[in-house]
């Protein structure tokens, strides 16, 4: 089988010859290095010989609209307006994924890194102010979420249209249990949620579904459960559900994960030996049909590629027994 061709099946829950796995982790968070990033990306897939590619956001965290920086009260946000495809937020995002996608000449899927909505609002914001201004004028901020998603619809058309993704890595967060109920977030943030990921599911057939837990609190993962995408990842050693349980949790859909990114997880700290044995009884839990193996969510990114070239060969030599 190409890489490609692993993928999609393992996507499909058919048979695949080997399991395919896939790993990252930021190269530059708070800027765009240009080539250099599109560079990286392709060093750390060769490096490592992985199944597919996530192209990192990394610059473009926080959505930029300068109106953001006149919101003085929770009414202000009714009065945001999208930046539009042409905007330098979204074409130089096109661009790198364009020249991860060209660099790969077709041998795997490439899927870009797309925030929800809010977070994209939190990150240009702070939290603090977010969370004020959706308790004094929720209908204030979800104008403001609705705004977001068109500039992030279109972001996603570009990328899959005109860069050539197969598909986006949906990062979808701010559910933690601390936050809100499962019922004000159902009501609040899912509906912009599901009209980019349904939108994006009307480009591409192959999206991931990310139930980030960057905060280190367990969320209300249920909230997310009916969420349409092709695969599901989220972080095992967050939420206490493994890749088996999260695959029944999901309705049968494939998985991606079952590391933990951490420092102190067996992938960034242990031995060879500890990591071919994680890889290997990861493997013995979730089955071969519907699973690709990689982590929670990002990982550090100081990690020794060896340790991920350890994953690479045990699955190498497991795929013997299929």
């Amino acid at each position: 089988m190409t890489k490609k061709e692993r993928l999609i099946h393992a996507f499909h829950n058919e048979p695949v010859d080997k399991i395919p796995m896939g790993f990252w982790y930021h190269f530059s968070p708070d800027e765009d290095l240009g080539q250099k990033t599109i560079d990286q990306h392709l060093t750390l897939y060769r490096d490592v010989d992985m199944d597919m590619i996530k192209v990192m956001c990394d610059g473009y965290f926080g959505y930029p609209n300068p109106y953001i920086q006149k919101v003085a009260c929770a009414k202000d946000w009714y009065g945001l307006t999208p930046l539009g495809e042409n905007n330098p937020f979204i074409t130089k995002q096109v661009e790198r994924a364009k020249g991860v996608v060209e660099g790969v000449h077709g041998e795997c899927c490439v899927f870009y890194n797309v925030f929800c909505p809010m977070s994209q609002m939190r990150f240009g914001t702070n939290e603090e102010l977010l969370m004020r201004h959706l308790r004094e004028d929720p209908d204030a901020v979800c104008h403001a979420f609705e705004v977001i998603a068109q500039d992030t619809m279109a972001l996603i058309r570009r990328l899959i249209m005109e860069a050539g993704c197969d598909g986006i890595y949906y990062c979808v967060q701010n559910a933690e249990k601390f936050r809100f109920t499962a019922e004000e977030y159902r009501r609040l943030v899912t509906p912009v949620e599901l009209k980019v990921l349904e939108y994006a599911n009307t480009l591409s057939d192959n999206n991931i579904l990310h139930c980030c837990g960057w905060a280190g609190d367990e969320n209300r993962i249920e909230v997310w459960q009916d969420y349409p995408a092709r695969a599901v990842n989220w972080a095992v050693y967050v939420e206490q559900m493994s890749l088996s349980e999260g695959k029944k949790f999901f309705g049968d859909r494939c998985v991606l994960g079952g590391f933990d990114n951490r420092r102190e997880g067996i992938l960034y700290s242990g031995s060879h030996e500890q990591i071919e044995a994680e890889t290997t009884r990861l493997v013995r839990e979730a089955g071969s049909r519907g699973v690709i193996l990689g982590t929670d969510c990002t990982l550090p990114s100081d990690i020794d590629h060896e340790r991920l070239r350890v994953v690479r060969r045990t699955l190498d030599k497991l795929a013997k027994n299929f």
